[in-house]
């Protein structure tokens, strides 16, 4: 009885701790519609500053945190809502996903790069002051949690629902522009809104940080419990955020307590949160058809089948020339290279075409590994069935909340790429004991690959052909419902457009081609690992795929040459790898409105140096006559010539295609395009 008590105090603990986390979402996305994905890294962050107020600048306990609450959180919530979410909202969900995203991991490199990392530690509050209560003692600081949480559940219920800056927080969102009318202000009620919640986010930060400890990725994603409780309270009710909070902290507590310490269901006490989420999210109900004008985006323009055949046969040329000159270390990044492309092809069915995020690409791309190296049939059947396995597993994810879109679908792919981390590629049955499983080299028609120049050619084949595919799918009818479900879904309903098995099927594609990229990095690398698929990597994946142009397939090509030198410069110089992180981060925040990414600036300056030397260029490449051409000019010239010397037929002249004139063995004559022309004496015909 004791030892229940104990785990239930502290899942009330941690509960709380959840619930304050949780509060400041459920307040941003209320009033601006915009789910911040790095509500967990702004909490980080802000711990780190506290730890930095408190300890290396030695301030009293009680001013750190006052700064930190009232002066910084604000602060840095009314300039993320002034210069980076403003007006997300109102655009695609996918757009927003991809910008918090970016916040999210650039918080992580300013962390790292302003706090290096070091042993670090924040005492609870009161150290040393405990409680009996039923035979067990609990901290104050547990206490002091557990109020707060209850204090800014109810605080937060009368701002939103008995204050006239509430009701205009929830009319910025229903109708701004009436809002307006009524001389309201929306977008300083956003910036309040922003400034309450990154404050609750900092303060759950402070009460969890003496607990997990100053820890980057553990603070950062603990926030995946907070999603959980808010979608208990579907994103709008404080009350219901609340009691999901208290039961989710409860559930993980009796789990950590009471399941076993072996097997399975060990791994279950790790993943119930992300557990919670996902069942959460497939008990959500129908989502509504989003109506309202048509934001559709602008798409990179499609090269032509020449263009791409042309392109295509380039990069392979390149990479053949690279590949004899490189070590097998260059090697190895080069298909490391290609790796990353073909699963950033994968996004651009899926995100740049369908209008859909997946927070656990690199996760599918496990899938397909593992499957690879189990089948143990390094061929081409092989790597259909793995690419087949890592599909199915794609539209099972869909399959539950093919009720849902959006927002809903991409916390899915988080919780599920949580889930598979934790539960089967660390279990003993999917990588073994040590975490590592051999793999072989491909085979195709019997003959191996043991070349690692003659192996990357042959994932740069795989790229192009990918890459053609999409190129001729978006093209076809199934292209453009692609692109108008993605821009309009309303439409698309009222046109009888069933999207939900279509969405599926989406799904599943696209986890199939990440699922052939890792079967082809598996037979690359020899063995691959757990570590190499975990959750946190599809994160800088998305990233440099927006980056770079989610869109396009030249997006995709250089997104993954980007990120295989991501390590490399960081590896190059480690004093810079938090800042190296961070400019990824900010660079997709500042372009995540741009799916088209650095590739469309591309494409502008190729149209650019088109304009301007094109012509020039062009008029000097000698263009050869098509086959016949010469000797049907020759014909229509003489006919034309008839009228004139109607008198050199018949004379034994021949025409020499050459240099378009007719010779008599001893006299060349000109071909006349203008019959009246003057024939010359010395032409005249003999006999």
């Amino acid at each position: 009885m004791t030892s229940f008590l104990a785990f239930t105090f502290f899942g009330l603990f941690s509960g709380a701790a959840y619930a304050i986390a949780a509060s400041g979402l459920v307040l941003t996305y209320t009033t601006t519609r915009v789910f911040n994905i790095a509500h967990g890294a702004l909490g980080m962050v802000l711990s780190f500053v506290f730890w930095d107020f408190s300890v290396r600048q030695g301030m009293p306990l009680w001013l750190a945190l006052f700064l930190v609450l009232f002066v910084v959180a604000p602060a840095v919530g009314w300039f993320i809502q002034r210069f980076v979410t403003r007006g997300l909202g109102e655009g695609p969900v996918s757009v927003s996903l991809v910008v918090t995203v970016g916040l999210l991991v650039g918080c992580i490199g300013l962390a790292t790069q302003i706090w290096p990392p070091e042993p670090r530690s924040i005492q609870p509050f009161f150290p040393g002051v405990n409680i009996e209560m039923f035979g067990i003692f609990v901290t104050a600081h547990q206490l002091i949690t557990i109020a707060l949480s209850g204090v800014v559940a109810v605080g937060l219920y009368v701002l939103l629902n008995r204050t006239r800056i509430g009701t205009a927080m929830r009319a910025s969102v229903d109708n701004p522009e009436l809002l307006k009318l009524f001389g309201g202000k929306p977008e300083q009620v956003a910036a309040l809104s922003w400034a309450i919640g990154t404050s609750l986010a900092a303060l759950a930060g402070v009460l969890l940080v003496s607990t997990v400890g100053l820890d980057y990725y553990a603070l950062t994603l603990l926030v995946v419990n907070a999603y959980a409780a808010a979608m208990l309270g579907k994103l709008k009710s404080l009350p219901m955020t609340f009691l999901g909070a208290m039961v989710l902290g409860l559930t993980t507590s009796y789990a950590s307590g009471y399941l076993p310490t072996e097997g399975v269901l060990n791994s279950v006490r790790n993943v119930v949160p992300a557990l919670f989420l996902f069942v959460v999210i497939v008990a959500m109900p129908q989502a509504q058809l989003r109506i309202g004008q048509v934001k559709g985006i602008v798409s990179a323009p499609q090269p032509s089948l020449f263009k791409a055949l042309g392109w295509g046969g380039a990069l392979l040329l390149g990479v053949a020339f690279l590949a004899t000159a490189m070590g097998e270390s260059k090697l190895l990044l080069l298909g490391t290279a290609a790796t990353y492309a073909m699963v950033m092809l994968s996004l651009v069915l899926l995100t740049g075409y369908g209008g859909h995020v997946s927070l656990a690409q690199f996760t599918f791309a496990g899938v397909g590994a593992l499957a690879y190296v189990k089948l143990d049939q390094p061929n081409l059947v092989g790597l259909l069935l793995s690419a087949l396995i890592a599909a199915g597993v794609g539209a099972l994810v869909a399959l539950p909340v093919i009720r849902l879109t959006g927002l809903y679908l991409a916390l899915s792919t988080l919780a599920f790429g949580v889930i598979m981390e934790k539960m089967i590629f660390q279990a003993d049955f999917a990588f073994g004991f040590n975490g590592t499983l051999d793999a072989q080299r491909l085979s195709v028609l019997g003959v191996s690959i043991d070349s690692s120049a003659a192996y990357v050619w042959v994932m740069s084949l795989f790229f192009v052909l990918m890459g053609l595919f999409l190129l001729w799918l978006r093209r076809g009818t199934l292209g453009r419902m692609l692109i108008a479900l993605r821009d309009s879904p309303a439409a698309c309903g009222t046109l009888g457009l069933d999207a939900r098995w279509f969405r599926v099927g989406l799904f599943g594609l696209s986890a199939g081609m990440a699922g052939l990229a890792g079967a082809l990095y598996a037979g690359l690398r020899g063995s691959v690992g757990a570590a190499e698929f975990q959750f946190f990597n599809s994160l800088p994946l998305l990233l440099l795929a927006v980056v770079f142009g989610v869109t396009s397939v030249t997006g995709a090509a250089l997104g993954g040459i980007g990120l295989m030198l991501l390590p490399v410069f960081q590896s190059s110089s480690p004093s810079m790898a938090g800042l190296i992180f961070a400019v990824i981060g900010f660079g997709a925040v500042a372009l995540g409105r741009d799916p088209n990414g650095l590739a469309n600036q591309v494409f502008k300056l190729g149209r650019l140096l088109d304009r301007r030397f094109g012509s020039s260029i062009r008029a000097r490449i000698p263009v050869l006559p098509a086959p016949g051409e010469a000797q049907r000019r020759v014909r229509e010239e003489a006919e034309a010539n008839a009228g004139a010397a109607p008198s050199l037929a018949g004379v034994g002249l021949h025409a020499d295609p050459a240099d378009d004139q007719y010779s008599d063995g001893s006299h060349d004559i000109p071909l006349r395009s203008d019959p009246r022309q003057e024939v010359p004496a010395d032409a005249a015909p003999r006999g």
